[in-house]
């Protein structure tokens, strides 16, 4: 291991275990972060400032929408990580695609769940769909900053081989564990690509979204959205240069052009903010009702 090398914390990620069971960092994160967001989101709606208003949902509207998008996180994220990263994989091994435990989910895919589950619950209670998934986008960064913590406990999605004073052997318990307590030859320092995802895609990305609330973004629909679209593409397509490519897709994870999958669905995403933004520029401010 080179001097300049930082060994892997050894955090365990699991937390507490009661017998069989066992209460893992990984879930917590996904917990808090909903929850979090959930009480970040209530302040929102309840702010006539940021709506120039009454918002067009209620904090009762928002409680019940937490469960769908709760599921769509959940289903989405896991099963875009199924069929974007690893179908081969879950195709011959059908019983492991429920082990959330073990880690594997996708952010795309979570995201398509999260706009399934707006779409369907917007409908059901006669909702703006652009304003309920301004909301919800808003206060995404917050999940996104410790699923990002959860993924460096867990010692995966890391970093490429690098040679900076801050790099991370990543020889977690799985892989010790597996070769006798030792970290096997030949692992080297990589970025700790997870850290960089969490900062741009959590505390920089949510302070500028709360810019844009500040700036009275609410009051044009769509607005957040595309802001949170486009800054999630720009800080994930940038982290990618960073992040070890997903090795079970082929040629060194690595596909055309050198694009990585994380920035291949990432370009649409950034492309689909853009119009959101476009659109929303175009229209009215929206005249909210005074309570």
């Amino acid at each position: 291991m080179p001097l300049a090398a930082i060994p892997f914390p050894a955090i365990d990620p699991v937390l507490i275990r009661i017998g069989p069971f066992a209460i893992r960092w990984y879930a917590l994160a996904y917990i808090a972060g909903i929850l979090a967001g959930w009480l970040y989101a209530r302040a929102i709606v309840r702010s006539q400032r940021l709506w120039g208003g009454k918002a067009p949902l209620s904090v009762a509207d928002y409680d019940d929408f937490v469960l769908w998008v709760t599921l769509g996180i959940i289903l989405g994220g896991r099963l875009g990580y199924v069929l974007f990263y690893n179908p081969g994989y879950f195709a011959t091994h059908p019983a492991e695609i429920l082990q959330l435990w073990n880690g594997g989910m996708s952010f795309h895919g979570g995201l398509l769940g999260c706009v399934a589950a707006t779409v369907l619950f917007a409908r059901s209670r006669g909702i703006p769909f652009l304003s309920l998934a301004d909301v919800s986008c808003a206060v995404a960064p917050i999940g996104l900053f410790l699923g990002r913590l959860a993924n460096f406990v867990n010692g995966e999605l890391w970093g490429r081989v690098t040679d900076v004073g801050w790099g991370v052997v990543f020889c977690n318990e799985r892989i010790l564990a597996a070769n006798g307590g030792n970290c096997p030859a030949g692992f080297m320092p990589r970025h700790p690509s997870q850290l960089y995802e969490a900062g741009l895609e959590g505390p920089a990305l949510l302070i500028v979204l709360a810019l844009f609330l500040r700036a009275g973004a609410l009051k044009r629909p769509g607005m957040i959205a595309g802001v949170f679209a486009l800054g999630y593409g720009i800080a994930r397509f940038f982290c990618e240069f960073f992040r070890q490519p997903d090795l079970q897709l082929g040629q060194a994870g690595f596909l055309w052009g050198g694009l990585t999958m994380g920035m291949l669905l990432s370009l649409p995403l950034m492309l689909a903010g853009i119009g959101f933004i476009v659109v929303a520029r175009r229209t009215e401010p929206a005249k909210q009702k005074h309570a």
